[in-house]
């Protein structure tokens, strides 16, 4: 997980719940798990807590933060981040609910107009 990455699992994790859990109760119980997930794993990679070590050392990066912040694309100073890069760091996770609301809004478009597709179709 990292913060290129997490938005984009967020938003097609969000559209498959709404696609796949018919049941609204259940559909909101699996997002809030999948966003307990996500959060404790992103925010702990990004304190360079020691049970995430297995996670940022399979992605090649020197840190949690460093995958955190760099994704092996980018090459942000992790190792001196500031109270700016915090600040913005905890603004995107802030973020992280709204990415899973899209997809759940998303979600819910297309198994509408793929239920709609297949009434046509049997017609």
């Amino acid at each position: 997980m990292s913060f290129l990455i997490d938005p984009p699992l967020l938003v097609s994790t969000g559209a498959a719940i709404e696609a796949s859990v018919p049941d609204e109760k259940t559909a909101d119980r699996i997002e809030k798990a999948v966003l307990v997930i996500f959060l404790a794993t992103s925010i702990s990679l990004y304190l360079n807590l020691g049970w995430t070590r297995w996670i940022w050392r399979i992605c090649g990066a020197e840190s949690g933060r460093d995958w955190m912040l760099n994704s092996g694309v980018f090459h942000l100073d992790h190792r001196n981040a500031g109270p700016g890069t915090h600040l913005a760091a905890a603004a995107t996770f802030f973020t992280y609910p709204l990415w899973m609301r899209l997809g759940r809004r998303l979600g819910g478009s297309l198994a509408i107009r793929s239920r709609l597709a297949n009434r046509l179709a049997d017609s």
